[in-house]
């Protein structure tokens, strides 16, 4: 008895710092600024690479809905259902010549559909080469058929920047031209049109992030390829932002000048400052991380969705249109010219290129910088900033029950994380988080729309994520509603995948909108009435002992309570996805009912119920023998996973006693 009286007494000091727990990677209760529900057991199967790769790259062709998947030495196509390989494409390193240096390995970093076929490039032991890849009818086999330079659409090492897009039969890239991965631009390099390039003074040390071909189905001629690169600030003042963010174009039609001045050189090229932040603090988001493209049936309403870091350890969204880019493009000043501003306007699409004044292709060479500066559509600050370390970004667009579409950003985080963020009016709303790895970071992510499904890639596997979870809010009407998913709507059946018909309230989460009995209509309106609990746990519990009671967090968005005897309450002490009521020594006063109450823009509910009553010590414990086979339950298991040393003692002392008294 001594033995269990210093116990108590040292857990009674020691225990609250068990609270602290894991919360780094956990949300806080209450904010908004955290995702409303953590997914789990979300993954189940994937594919697992037989080797673990330090580079991969995905191409998802919509049409037949095929995924390809480029390693080292390697191209599959993976059914994402079920994450066979339908085909695979062994691409080791062509020759028998000696690398010079680095390794030899081919690693796969260009995969498009090109001219009718599969065309993939990769490093290639330091001399970058293309393939055109065929499949057979009945995928049982596969045709490598000619291999082409690759220099210029591939990087000489995976770690080399590099981009690539295919507009119709052109093949469009940047590429290191040198080993050291120098001579970067952006060029059309192959197809039906005039190999064209950047002057090399329009850029300095890029980073190039995406390109992307916007269609005019009614003006073909006036389509644009724009370009999305960070590059190195030319202001050397200490204060200066050290990059700064672009949006370039060009014309799809542009053949370059003549063979009297500037040809083969991009005659239709302009950039401008990508702006995201707070314009009235001179506050900005400066380094380009990813951008993703909604395109829409009229150009003007295309949307770029662009992630952005920033040097005090903040990442953030910013959302632009088409329309406005084009809007500086064609109206803005060029930045250091002062004259006037000769016909046809520098930067305008014609279909003979070639045929352009002087005067205008001059001002493209030396003043192709827009003065105006291209800002979000919410213009005074970011549509969505975090302290997570997001890398990646796509967004899907949902059609809703209401039969309205709303996008839902999905953001990866440095950490393995997958966020799923709403896009509904003018403030983000954070769905959920789901967990996908905790040893290593993503490499890729690919979105597949028709079957609302994100394929993510790691160094060791890939795996998919369901976007029609609905199953996480299945309670009731009322938690399908808050959760403001428009992939999920409640049914007669529960929360399944949005039908038509189906219950939802996307903008607000308000849930009035469920069909209730008057009796239960009462109950909503009524914020102080409780839902009732599926069942109460019973423990008894000695005099004089510490003990703790625990319930599930199913919204971070809620503020939970608990309530003792129906007039006591306390705040929920937070340890990881629990919460916790901490009793240091039961007294007389501590027996009775305990409800965990969750609260959440007027909808309450109980969401654990517990009933403790005094139990008497038996006169001896030192026999086990007395201890019966079916030991009742804690009342919540401590998780005691990233718990330092000390920590993890206090909570193992604490469950023996647990062990020792309560279950006697």
């Amino acid at each position: 008895m001594r033995r269990l009286g210093f116990i108590y007494i040292w857990l009674a000091a020691d225990f609250q710092l068990v609270l602290g727990v894991g919360l780094e990677d956990t949300p806080t209760l209450g904010s908004k600024d955290n995702p409303r529900v953590l997914c789990k057991d979300v993954i189940c199967g994937g594919f697992e690479y037989k080797d673990r790769q330090n580079h991969s790259v995905f191409f998802y062709d919509e049409d037949s809905e095929e995924l390809y998947v480029g390693g080292t030495d390697f191209v599959f196509k993976l059914d994402v259902d079920d994450h066979h390989i339908i085909e695979k494409f062994p691409l080791k390193t062509t020759g028998h010549q000696q690398c010079q240096e680095g390794s030899c390995e081919n690693v796969i970093t260009v995969i498009e559909k090109f001219q009718d076929s599969l065309f993939v490039c990769g490093t290639n032991g330091n001399k970058p080469q293309c393939w055109k890849l065929f499949s057979s009818v009945n995928n049982q086999s596969h045709e490598i058929m000619e291999s082409y330079e690759g220099t210029g659409i591939s990087p000489f090492i995976y770690t080399q920047n590099s981009i690539s897009l295919t507009a119709e039969r052109d093949l469009y890239s940047a590429a290191p031209l040198d080993t050291d991965g120098s001579s970067l631009q952006f060029r059309r390099k192959a197809g039906s049109r005039t190999n064209v390039w950047m002057y090399d003074k329009w850029v300095s040390e890029p980073t190039f992030i995406s390109a992307s071909w916007v269609k005019r189905k009614e003006d073909a001629d006036n389509e644009k390829i724009y370009i999305f690169f960070r590059e190195k600030n030319s202001d050397n003042n200490p204060e200066a932002d050290p990059w700064i963010s672009r949006v370039a174009r060009v014309c799809k039609v542009d053949e370059g000048g003549s063979k009297r001045f500037f040809q083969n050189m991009w005659t239709s090229f302009l950039k401008a400052r990508l702006v995201c932040g707070f314009p009235e603090e001179s506050l900005y988001f400066t380094r380009l991380q990813d951008i993703y493209v909604i395109h829409a049936e009229d150009w003007h309403d295309t949307r770029v969705y662009a992630l952005f870091t920033s040097s005090w350890n903040s990442t953030a969204v910013c959302i632009y249109s088409i329309e406005m880019i084009e809007e500086i493009f064609e109206n803005s000043t060029f930045k250091g010219y002062d004259k006037d501003i000769p016909k046809p306007r520098p930067g305008m699409c014609v279909k003979n290129s070639r045929s352009l004044p002087l005067a205008t292709v001059s001002i493209v060479k030396d003043y192709p910088e827009m003065t105006d500066w291209v800002h979000s559509v919410h213009y005074k600050a970011p549509f969505y900033i975090s302290s997570n370390n997001y890398t990646k970004i796509a967004v899907d667009r949902v059609q809703a029950a209401d039969q309205g579409l709303y996008n839902i950003l999905l953001l990866s985080t440095d950490s393995g994380k997958i966020h799923k963020v709403l896009e509904a009016g003018s403030e983000p709303f954070i769905i959920s988080e789901t967990q996908l790895s905790s040893n290593s970071s993503i490499q890729a992510i690919e979105l597949d729309s028709r079957k609302k499904k994100l394929v993510v890639g790691f160094a060791e596997k890939i795996a998919t994520v369901d976007l029609q979870r609905c199953q996480d809010y299945n309670s009731s009407c009322a938690d399908c509603v808050l959760a403001r998913d428009p992939y999920c709507a409640w049914t007669e059946f529960g929360c399944n995948p949005t039908v038509h018909g189906g219950i939802q309230n996307i903008m607000d989460g308000d849930i009035t909108v469920c069909p209730t009995s008057v009796k239960e209509q009462k109950q909503v309106k009524r914020t102080k009435r409780m839902t009732p609990v599926d069942s109460l746990t019973i423990h008894s519990v000695h005099l004089g002992v510490p003990f703790y009671l625990s319930c599930p967090i199913d919204s971070y968005h809620a503020v939970y309570t608990w309530k003792h005897n129906n007039h006591q309450e306390s705040p929920c002490q937070q340890m990881q996805s629990n919460c916790l009521h901490l009793i240091p020594s039961m007294a007389k006063e501590n027996y009775g009912t305990y409800r965990c109450v969750s609260t959440e823009k007027g909808y309450t509910k109980v969401v654990k119920m517990y009933q403790l009553t005094e139990q008497t010590i038996p006169a001896t414990i030192g026999d086990r023998s007395n201890i019966p086979d079916n030991l009742n339950d804690s009342s919540a298991a401590v998780p005691q996973t990233q718990i330092n040393v000390r920590l993890a003692v206090v909570v193992m002392g604490f469950l023996v006693v647990h062990d020792l008294i309560f279950e006697m």
